[in-house]
């Protein structure tokens, strides 16, 4: 057989050739193609094609981003379809802009990558004080966002090609003073109004509501009534407290810790002294510090002949008015009480000496040591407890680092149980109910490992939750470690009746009275708009955006959209629960005296925003150009839908 195939060689060939071929056509392309299925094409930019998997992964990033700067945010406001098509509209500019630069042949050079790397405060943190950048940190710091050096610098460079699209058209944005002038007079603008307030609460002791209008709203709204999804779980906690009653300290240890530590342990020296001090101050001239030094090299004199009367020369002469009363005594002081000249003097003398004259910032002195106070040094037992919560604590400490790697392995490669761990590591497995996929403002800012707002998105995983898995071990804190499991999970379910009536009922009162408000308030704005109604009518006020006089923002946006034209003006302002409003617009003011660092501040805000305009005209621009479309339909928030419905 196999002198066969040696001496057909060719033939045989060409039998494999026949079989292969074939079946990697049939096979091998089909699965290629499915390889390269990526999902869905959702957006097109110059013919290039986006699809599903890519708009994923830059959501993911989106969020990873925002997670990182603002770590106790509820990410699950981003898991919403407004937010992720906001990220498709971002990936897709973001082409437009890189085709643009492509197109216009846009190329960063190396200087001018060279420059931005050196002026990027990430790089600047790798460098080391010889100037000189730690490549081994550069590269870590590009691994950590998926890259080697060279894509890093790639897209450094990609940015750099793509800023340049728009930067021209936002650094050559320019606001003349007189278009400043006419943009700030329209929002400085002031007018005297009328206010006529309804407030839905007037109106509540008049709403009557029955069982049957509370059922309705009810099941209508069962959305607003429901209890908020929770689960049950067990965790593991890997810290230095959960390992101290793992270590045992022999006598031996504590009594050479003791040893080693006796003088860290002991009291502090202390000295007692009094002094006589003439002041002179350090901006005194020099003949009035060559004074004060005679008075005090005198006085020194005074008492090194009769050191019995330092006391007395001190109430004397003494500036000091603390001390001087007392004869100069200063009492018992350690090291670090007094200033540096003072303290070095008085720590090097013996009891009973007297100093030379010793210059400090307040002045001169003379220093008399009147005592000693040796430190006292404490016994092995009555350190015993604190010597031994120390060493446990350093090798707890230890232990931890030994053990961190193990702990994560473990959760991780044995992901359907904490048992495991707990038995090899010596933990406790607890239990939490009821905990909520985002923490109470108060918790998070506690030290539970609970509220940590890594732990609690990993818990709500899909992972945890459909597949019951462990997290992975998740650093709560510093040298603490937590890995958890869902055990039984609770959707969030609509509430009884019975148990939300009385919410139920307040609601329907407030949306009944808020009706009765805003059918009495349009009552008296058709009259007023006749001109029948204009009695009995408050004093005037006058409203700008600056000086809103404490109006609702709805009530001072309607009154300064009236028409100047058609004074006075009538308006009604639905506000909602709170009630209802009539505005009545009866002059428009001018602004008032004109503030020129107002005026250059707006004309720096203004040039911005015409920038900003220009810019994303130049943007739709770009987007026809390039035949940018995106592909699905743009959601509808919840609010316009509901009112939609209710229309």
């Amino acid at each position: 057989m196999f002198d066969f195939v040696r001496n057909n060689t060719k033939i045989m060939m060409g039998l494999l050739f026949l079989l292969i071929i074939p079946s990697f056509v049939m096979f091998g392309i089909e699965g290629y193609s499915r390889f390269n299925d990526k999902g869905a094409v959702v957006a097109k930019v110059n013919g290039n094609k986006i699809v599903q998997a890519e708009w994923d992964a830059a959501h993911k990033r989106e969020v990873d981003r925002i997670r990182a700067s603002m770590p106790n945010i509820d990410v699950k406001m981003f898991d919403t379809p407004e937010a992720k098509y906001a990220t498709l509209e971002r990936l897709v500019r973001e082409q437009v802009i890189a085709a643009a630069a492509q197109k216009l042949q846009l190329v960063a050079s190396d200087s001018r990558l060279a420059r931005e790397l050196q002026q990027s405060p990430s790089i600047a943190a790798l460098r080391g004080p010889d100037g000189k950048l730690d490549m081994e940190r550069y590269k870590q710091l590009a691994a950590s966002q998926g890259m080697t050096p060279e894509m890093f610098e790639l897209q450094v460079r990609s940015d750099l090609s793509s800023r340049q699209v728009i930067q021209g058209v936002q650094a050559s944005a320019y606001a003349t003073s007189a278009q400043t002038q006419t943009a700030l007079n329209a929002f400085m603008q002031r007018r005297e109004v009328q206010i006529l307030n309804f407030p839905a609460v007037d109106f509540v002791s008049k709403v009557s509501v029955s069982d049957a209008e509370l059922q309705a709203f009810y099941e209508k709204n069962t959305a607003k009534f429901q209890s908020a999804e929770s689960a049950d779980i067990e965790y593991l906690v890997l810290d230095t407290d959960s390992l101290k009653h793992l270590i045992a300290v022999n006598e031996q240890d504590l009594k050479t810790y003791y040893e080693q530590n006796l003088q860290r342990l002991s009291s502090k020296e202390e000295r007692r002294a009094s002094h006589i001090l003439i002041t002179a101050s350090k901006d005194a001239s020099d003949a009035d510090k060559k004074a004060a030094r005679a008075k005090a090299e005198s006085l020194l004199k005074t008492v090194k002949a009769k050191p019995a009367s330092f006391a007395e020369v001190a109430r004397k002469n003494s500036q000091d008015p603390g001390s001087a009363v007392k004869g100069g005594d200063l009492d018992f002081f350690g090291r670090g009480a007094m200033v540096k000249a003072f303290e070095d003097a008085a720590f090097s003398m013996k009891k009973a000496d007297i100093s030379d004259v010793v210059e400090s910032e307040f002045g001169y002195h003379i220093i008399q040591l009147t005592d000693i106070k040796a430190p006292k040094a404490q016994s092995f037992e009555s350190l015993r407890p604190s010597l031994e919560a120390d060493l446990k604590k350093q090798q707890a400490q230890r232990k931890y680092a030994e053990l961190a790697e193990t702990f994560s392995n473990m959760v991780y490669e044995q992901s359907d149980s904490l048992k495991p761990v707990a038995e090899k590591l010596k933990l406790n497995i607890q239990k939490a109910s009821q905990v909520g996929r985002n923490a109470a403002p108060q918790a998070a800012q506690s030290k539970n490992p609970l509220a940590h707002p890594g732990l609690l998105q990993a818990l709500f995983s899909e992972a945890s939750l459909q597949k019951q898995r462990n997290t992975e071990a998740i650093e709560v804190a510093p040298n603490t470690l937590v890995a958890a499991r869902v055990v039984k999970y609770h959707a969030a379910a609509s509430l009884p009746f019975a148990e939300v009536k009385d919410i139920v009922k307040r609601n329907v009162t407030q949306e009944k009275a808020a009706a009765l408000a805003k059918a009495q308030g349009e009552q008296r704005l058709a009259a007023l708009k006749t001109s029948a109604g204009s009695e009995g009518l408050p004093n005037a006020i006058v409203l700008s955006r600056e000086k809103t006089q404490k109006q609702l923002p709805q009530v001072v946006d309607a009154a300064l959209k009236a028409d100047p034209a058609k004074l006075p003006a009538v308006q009604g302002v639905d506000l909602g629960a709170q009630g209802y409003a009539v505005v009545r617009v009866t002059r428009v003011l001018p602004p008032e005296s004109e503030n020129k660092e107002l005026m250059a501040q707006a004309q720096q805000q203004f040039t911005q925003l015409w920038g900003a305009a220009e810019t994303q005209a130049y943007l739709a621009q770009l987007k026809a150009l390039l035949k940018a479309e995106i592909l699905v339909p743009k959601p509808v928030p919840e609010k316009a839908k509901s009112e939609a419905q209710g229309a």
